[in-house]
Protein backbone atom coordinates (compact mmCIF):
# COMPACT_ATOMS: atom_id res chain seq x y z
CA UNK A 1 0.00 0.00 0.00
CA UNK A 2 2.75 2.59 -0.88
CA UNK A 3 0.21 5.53 -1.47
CA UNK A 4 -1.12 4.91 1.95
CA UNK A 5 1.78 5.24 3.19
CA UNK A 6 3.15 8.72 0.88
CA UNK A 7 0.45 10.66 4.02
CA UNK A 8 3.51 10.35 6.33
CA UNK A 9 5.18 12.73 4.60
CA UNK A 10 3.00 15.34 5.82
CA UNK A 11 2.01 13.61 9.02
CA UNK A 12 5.19 13.07 10.47
CA UNK A 13 6.11 17.00 10.60
CA UNK A 14 2.75 17.62 11.88
CA UNK A 15 3.41 15.60 14.59
CA UNK A 16 7.29 17.11 15.13
CA UNK A 17 5.74 20.64 15.42
CA UNK A 18 3.06 19.84 17.40
CA UNK A 19 0.54 21.27 15.20
CA UNK A 20 -3.30 20.00 15.89
CA UNK A 21 -4.48 18.09 13.09
CA UNK A 22 -6.78 15.33 12.27
CA UNK A 23 -6.51 13.21 9.30
CA UNK A 24 -10.01 12.92 7.29
CA UNK A 25 -10.87 11.91 3.72
CA UNK A 26 -9.70 9.30 1.57
CA UNK A 27 -6.81 8.36 3.93
CA UNK A 28 -9.18 8.30 7.14
CA UNK A 29 -11.50 5.77 5.09
CA UNK A 30 -9.06 3.33 3.66
CA UNK A 31 -8.12 3.31 7.63
CA UNK A 32 -11.72 2.90 8.63
CA UNK A 33 -12.68 0.76 5.27
CA UNK A 34 -10.90 -0.73 2.32
CA UNK A 35 -7.40 -0.01 0.89
CA UNK A 36 -7.81 1.79 -2.27
CA UNK A 37 -5.66 4.40 -4.11
CA UNK A 38 -5.62 8.08 -3.55
CA UNK A 39 -3.50 10.73 -4.42
CA UNK A 40 -3.87 12.98 -1.39
CA UNK A 41 -4.06 13.06 2.03
CA UNK A 42 -6.98 15.88 3.94
CA UNK A 43 -5.82 17.19 7.27
CA UNK A 44 -8.24 19.13 9.24
CA UNK A 45 -5.69 21.44 11.00
CA UNK A 46 -5.94 23.87 14.09
CA UNK A 47 -3.50 26.46 13.04
CA UNK A 48 -2.46 29.11 15.46
CA UNK A 49 0.28 32.12 14.32
CA UNK A 50 3.08 30.54 15.80
CA UNK A 51 2.02 27.01 14.02
CA UNK A 52 1.78 28.74 10.88
CA UNK A 53 5.47 29.48 11.30
CA UNK A 54 6.31 26.42 12.27
CA UNK A 55 4.53 25.14 9.29
CA UNK A 56 7.33 26.87 6.81
CA UNK A 57 9.71 25.30 9.15
CA UNK A 58 8.16 21.66 9.15
CA UNK A 59 8.40 21.88 5.56
CA UNK A 60 10.82 23.02 4.22
CA UNK A 61 10.74 24.99 0.81
CA UNK A 62 12.98 22.88 -0.98
CA UNK A 63 10.87 19.53 -0.54
CA UNK A 64 8.01 20.94 -0.35
CA UNK A 65 5.13 23.79 -2.11
CA UNK A 66 3.44 26.19 0.57
CA UNK A 67 1.53 28.89 -1.08
CA UNK A 68 2.91 32.28 0.13
CA UNK A 69 2.09 33.35 3.75
CA UNK A 70 -0.51 35.66 2.98
CA UNK A 71 -2.93 32.77 1.46
CA UNK A 72 -1.94 30.58 4.13
CA UNK A 73 -3.03 33.61 6.86
CA UNK A 74 -6.04 34.40 5.01
CA UNK A 75 -7.21 31.31 4.46
CA UNK A 76 -7.10 30.30 8.15
CA UNK A 77 -8.88 34.06 9.19
CA UNK A 78 -11.52 31.87 6.92
CA UNK A 79 -14.65 30.81 9.39
CA UNK A 80 -15.79 27.93 7.35
CA UNK A 81 -14.13 26.65 4.15
CA UNK A 82 -10.58 27.62 4.53
CA UNK A 83 -8.28 25.66 2.09
CA UNK A 84 -4.66 25.36 1.00
CA UNK A 85 -2.39 22.78 -0.39
CA UNK A 86 1.32 21.50 0.46
CA UNK A 87 2.49 19.75 -2.18
CA UNK A 88 5.59 17.10 -1.43
CA UNK A 89 7.87 17.87 -4.74
CA UNK A 90 9.82 14.70 -5.14
CA UNK A 91 6.27 12.23 -5.26
CA UNK A 92 4.27 15.32 -6.18
CA UNK A 93 1.65 14.06 -3.10
CA UNK A 94 -0.70 16.88 -2.09
CA UNK A 95 -1.95 17.46 1.13
CA UNK A 96 -4.87 19.42 1.34
CA UNK A 97 -5.16 21.14 4.57
CA UNK A 98 -8.10 22.61 5.78
CA UNK A 99 -8.08 25.05 8.55
CA UNK A 100 -10.75 24.04 11.65
CA UNK A 101 -12.07 27.82 11.63
CA UNK A 102 -15.72 28.08 13.22
CA UNK A 103 -16.71 24.59 11.48
CA UNK A 104 -19.02 22.88 14.48
CA UNK A 105 -18.54 19.66 12.31
CA UNK A 106 -14.33 20.27 12.25
CA UNK A 107 -14.67 21.30 16.40
CA UNK A 108 -16.16 17.79 16.79
CA UNK A 109 -14.08 15.70 14.92
CA UNK A 110 -11.20 17.57 17.11
CA UNK A 111 -13.13 16.20 20.36
CA UNK A 112 -14.07 12.53 18.67
CA UNK A 113 -10.44 12.12 17.40
CA UNK A 114 -8.72 8.81 17.43
CA UNK A 115 -5.08 8.14 18.03
CA UNK A 116 -3.90 5.41 15.67
CA UNK A 117 -0.50 3.85 15.22
CA UNK A 118 1.13 3.03 12.02
CA UNK A 119 4.91 2.89 11.17
CA UNK A 120 5.96 3.93 14.27
CA UNK A 121 4.00 7.22 13.95
CA UNK A 122 0.69 8.10 15.79
CA UNK A 123 -1.70 8.97 13.32
CA UNK A 124 -4.83 11.38 14.66
CA UNK A 125 -7.93 10.42 12.56
CA UNK A 126 -11.28 11.90 12.29
CA UNK A 127 -13.77 9.90 13.76
CA UNK A 128 -15.49 7.34 11.20
CA UNK A 129 -18.76 9.54 11.51
CA UNK A 130 -17.13 12.79 10.53
CA UNK A 131 -15.79 10.79 7.13
CA UNK A 132 -19.08 9.84 6.50
CA UNK A 133 -20.80 13.06 7.07
CA UNK A 134 -18.04 14.81 5.03
CA UNK A 135 -17.69 12.34 2.40
CA UNK A 136 -21.88 12.29 1.99
CA UNK A 137 -21.34 16.08 1.28
CA UNK A 138 -18.40 15.65 -0.95
CA UNK A 139 -20.77 13.21 -2.69
CA UNK A 140 -23.42 15.69 -3.21
CA UNK A 141 -21.01 18.42 -4.86
CA UNK A 142 -19.68 16.27 -7.64
CA UNK A 143 -21.41 12.95 -6.98
CA UNK A 144 -18.20 11.03 -7.32
CA UNK A 145 -18.51 7.75 -6.45
CA UNK A 146 -15.77 6.99 -4.90
CA UNK A 147 -17.02 9.05 -1.50
CA UNK A 148 -19.98 6.38 -1.94
CA UNK A 149 -17.85 3.19 -1.96
CA UNK A 150 -15.39 4.61 0.65
CA UNK A 151 -18.78 5.41 3.12
CA UNK A 152 -19.89 1.72 2.31
CA UNK A 153 -16.50 -0.11 3.06
CA UNK A 154 -16.49 1.72 6.39
CA UNK A 155 -19.73 0.68 7.54
CA UNK A 156 -19.25 -2.87 6.08
CA UNK A 157 -15.41 -2.52 8.36
CA UNK A 158 -16.28 -0.67 10.77
CA UNK A 159 -20.04 -0.60 10.95
CA UNK A 160 -20.18 -2.23 14.62
CA UNK A 161 -18.37 0.56 15.95
CA UNK A 162 -20.14 3.84 15.04
CA UNK A 163 -22.35 6.13 17.19
CA UNK A 164 -25.36 5.80 15.34
CA UNK A 165 -26.92 8.97 17.21
CA UNK A 166 -23.99 11.24 16.35
CA UNK A 167 -24.10 10.23 12.94
CA UNK A 168 -27.36 10.38 12.51
CA UNK A 169 -27.86 14.15 13.92
CA UNK A 170 -25.06 15.00 11.94
CA UNK A 171 -26.68 13.63 8.74
CA UNK A 172 -30.20 15.77 9.69
CA UNK A 173 -28.09 18.74 10.98
CA UNK A 174 -26.65 18.75 7.12
CA UNK A 175 -29.18 17.61 5.15
CA UNK A 176 -27.55 14.74 3.63
CA UNK A 177 -30.28 12.35 4.80
CA UNK A 178 -31.42 11.55 0.49
CA UNK A 179 -27.57 10.82 0.06
CA UNK A 180 -26.94 8.85 3.22
CA UNK A 181 -30.26 6.50 1.51
CA UNK A 182 -28.17 5.73 -1.25
CA UNK A 183 -25.61 3.79 1.38
CA UNK A 184 -27.52 2.56 3.99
Amino acid sequence: MPDLELFLLFVRPLNRAGIRYVVSGSVAAIFYGEPRLTHDVDCIVFLNANDIQKLLTVFPEKEFYLPPLETILAETAREQHGHFNLIHRDTGFKADMYPTGRDELNAWAFRGKRAVEYEGETIMLAPPEYVIVRKLEYYREGRAEKHLRDIRAILAVSGEQLDRTALNEWIQRRGLESEWRLVS
